[in-house]
């Protein structure tokens, strides 16, 4: 696949913007979200707990028929919200989850991360009955310095969920590439919806620098299938590792 294109690194100096890849799993590798009540309450802890001021997720009725195409009831005062980060790509599968994050403030990442790891981990230990770590440790941070990390990472972080059903794709062994589109478009704990043109959770994400992007390589949603062929997933595993 032809990657050239104005570099995304001289893009980033000129507007003085970080990018941070942001990952954890559960404990012991085990599953932190059971159902579909753990991911809408860890979408709407993404959302909420991006807030310089408090959070209290407690206050807002969390009740799945009173969702908006899936999104958390977003109360109206929302907008006067001073975010942490922006969030620009994001995916959830059973046990672990990927961000890919810029900071708006000083240790806006470590804060937001601060505030989410325990916000969620609390609503999972109380619903579930259960004491002490959720998740492995600490959160794994890279920050991206390096120009085929970056062209790779968003579609990366938006193909996990094809571990649950083909996990050949890691391999490069992919084969039925039509059901694995199928599956991603069936699959909403990611922000992959909203960058493909259908609505799921667009409050949450800031897309602009990623379309952006996606928009040189003809469209995010016409480049899915020759970057499911293409993609360098050894490559991708040695930034995650370093």
């Amino acid at each position: 696949m032809d990657v050239r294109r104005p570099k995304i690194l001289n893009i980033l100096k000129n507007k003085n913007m970080e990018l941070i890849h942001v990952l954890n799993r559960g404990v012991d590798k085990r599953d932190i979200f059971l159902d579909d009540q753990d991911y809408f309450r860890a979408i709407l802890d993404i959302y909420e707990f991006n807030n310089q001021d408090h959070a209290n997720t407690v206050l807002y009725s969390f009740n799945i028929s009173s969702l908006d195409v899936g999104r958390p009831k977003i109360p109206k005062v929302a907008k006067q919200r001073k975010v942490l980060v922006d969030i620009l790509a994001f995916c959830l599968v059973p046990n672990h989850y990927h961000m890919l994050l810029s900071p708006r403030v000083e240790n806006g990442v470590t804060l937001f991360m601060k505030k989410f790891n325990g916000g969620y981990a609390k609503y999972f230990n109380e619903r579930y009955h259960r004491t002490g770590a959720l998740f492995q440790g600490k959160y794994k941070r890279i920050i991206l310095k390096n120009e085929a990390h970056f062209i790779h990472l968003p579609y990366y972080i938006h193909f996990n969920p094809l571990d649950l059903i083909m996990p050949e794709w890691r391999d490069g062994k992919l084969r039925n590439y039509e059901k694995a589109i199928h599956f991603l478009e069936e699959y909403r704990w990611s922000s992959h919806l909203d960058y493909a043109g259908i609505k799921n959770f667009p409050s949450i994400t800031n897309r602009k620098l990623l379309t952006d992007f996606f928009n040189r390589q003809n469209g995010y949603k016409k480049s899915i299938k020759g970057w499911l062929r293409e993609l360098d997933i050894g490559e991708e595993q040695r930034f995650i590792l370093e």
